[in-house]
């Protein structure tokens, strides 16, 4: 499985990536969205994990970009990582195209949960989570 986390905060790109490796799956960093979005352009993803947060170009708009591709990156599966804890996050994010949301501190079971439900959703059998 190959992962993309766009995530401005090296130590947070850390740890998940540690995550994943347990599981055997390629992680891909980029330290902000615009630099994910070429990443998107560029090269096929199974998932991409996105932070809210980041300077220049937030989460919310990287989201938006994303699902108004016409190609199949618009269609890559999008877990929301953040640390903002506003009541309507949830559905804000699900409403602007995102599969599921995580609140940071990631725990392993919760991100491997997530990404579970989404390879379940599109019929994958990728026994690793």
């Amino acid at each position: 499985m190959n992962i993309l986390y766009i995530e401005d905060d090296p130590m947070n790109r850390r740890v998940v990536r540690d995550m994943l490796d347990v599981a055997g799956a390629t992680m891909v960093e980029a330290g902000l969205a615009e630099e994910g979005l070429r990443r998107i352009a560029a090269e096929p993803f199974d998932l991409v994990l996105l932070d809210l947060r980041m300077p220049g170009m937030d989460g919310f708009e990287a989201l938006r970009r994303i699902r108004a591709r016409t190609d199949a990156a618009g269609t890559v599966p999008v877990i929301v990582v953040t640390a903002d804890t506003a009541t309507d996050l949830t559905e804000r994010c699900l409403a602007l195209g995102a599969d599921d949301v995580l609140f940071k501190p990631v725990a392993m079971d919760a991100l491997f949960d997530a990404i579970g439900r989404i390879l379940a959703r599109k019929g994958g059998d990728d026994l690793l989570f």
